[in-house]
């Protein structure tokens, strides 16, 4: 147990019967207690939307909760993670990856679960994906040591270097295995930085590759310091997982991938090309083994972060979000488009302020959830989810 809370440690000294504790008291606490961080007066927001605020930056003994990542489990329930910063904002230190559940599509959560506490190491980039053969969970990770900052590792002055983990749940979220490295398949030796997601990874529906889970990541090459997106596939149901392609070019990294009606695929890149302040676009017809030349699009302003993209109606339809501004982290926006990512709508604004990352989820009826951070003064205050009818996209 650490602080209260259900957890598996790092290292596995607590025996069968701890681990036998620490699984009822998860358990117990999903089921006690649905109600969460519902609070009395539901954040407004646009015609055709519900939010809630699921994390809330100050409290639970974490600074700052961080880098949203939402999926629906084989029994519909909803997991909402978090990177749990407990020093501050900033993207190193004692970071701890959590969790809240909701079974009634968004409207109240679970108490928190901490999934990964690595003593006062870093622990986040969350990258869940459902195998819907099997109903089980998967969620990609990264560490690194909590002494290590970004710059370190990408200079090679660091202790450490990341290091790449899955995670699994057999029971909807409720517990999870103890992490396992996979680094060794899934970075090459001359990678520095690296990260999963952060967002969520998908099934291939159709094709040769149907049942391939699929993640989308990052990395920066040690000699040129370069930044390519790039994907990680499994085809066994997550046993084992290797590096597939990446983009033939730099200046991309934080990514999201998106199987479309062709059973082709559309990577959307976080853009690091001063000169076009518009989201990156790259396009795979072979599992994701190759990727086309990069495109910016003029449709989907950003400030240089992360984004969210996912299919929905069998990938005829592409829901897209983020901060819609070149000039900031502000104006969270859901646009979709129902060409494949070649045009896309105007866009419902959700939030005008402060915001930054976020991540999608289909709900029931067709309705799309979106998780996000945001706030009044600035991005990192609360993590927020919100309920959007489909006909308030259009």
């Amino acid at each position: 147990m650490v602080g209260g809370r259900g957890v598996y440690l790092s290292i596995d000294y607590a025996g069968h019967m701890t681990r036998f504790f620490i699984t009822m008291f998860a358990c117990l606490s999903a089921l006690l207690c649905t109600t969460g961080t519902v609070a009395q007066d539901p954040p407004s927001g646009p015609s055709g939307t519900a939010s809630v605020d699921v994390f809330t930056s100050g409290n639970e003994g974490y600074d700052t909760f961080r880098i949203p990542a939402v999926v629906r489990a084989a029994d519909g329930s909803l997991l909402a993670f978090a990177e749990g910063r407990v020093g501050g904002r900033g993207d190193s230190g004692n970071i701890d990856l959590v969790l809240r559940r909701s079974v009634d599509d968004g409207r109240s959560w679970t108490p928190l679960q901490v999934v990964w506490d690595d003593e006062g190491n870093t622990c986040g980039n969350p990258c869940p994906v459902l195998d819907a053969t099997t109903g089980r969970l998967h969620l990609l990770m990264t560490r690194n040591l909590g002494i290590d900052h970004e710059s370190m590792i990408i200079n090679q002055t660091s202790t450490g270097t990341r290091t790449v983990w899955t995670t699994t749940s057999d029971d909807h979220g409720v517990t999870w295995s103890k992490p396992v490295e996979i680094t060794s398949t899934t970075k090459r030796p001359d990678w520095t930085w690296y990260a999963t997601g952060p967002g969520n990874g998908i099934q291939l529906r159709s094709g040769e590759h149907a049942g391939r889970l699929m993640v989308p990541c990052d990395h920066i090459e040690a000699g040129t310091k370069k930044y390519f997106s790039h994907v990680i596939v499994s085809d066994d149901h997550g046993v084992s997982w290797r590096l597939a392609g990446r983009t033939p070019t730099d200046q991309v990294n934080e990514c999201a991938v998106a199987e479309l009606t062709d059973g082709s695929l559309l990577l959307n890149m976080r853009n690091y090309d001063r000169s076009k302040r518009t989201r990156a676009q790259s396009r795979s017809s072979d599992g994701g083994a190759t990727w086309s030349a990069i495109e910016r699009h003029p449709g989907l302003p950003e400030p240089i972060c992360q984004a969210s993209m996912i299919a929905t109606d069998e990938g005829a339809r592409l829901v897209f979000s983020n901060p819609a501004s070149s000039d900031g982290r502000v104006a969270m926006t859901v646009r979709s488009s129902d060409d494949g990512g070649r045009g896309w709508s105007e866009g419902l604004l959700l939030h005008a302020g402060p915001s930054a990352y976020s991540s999608l989820v289909l709900l029931d009826g067709g309705q799309v959830g979106c998780l996000f951070e945001c706030g009044a003064g600035h991005p990192y205050e609360r993590i927020r989810f919100t309920r959007i009818d489909p006909s308030a996209l259009r």
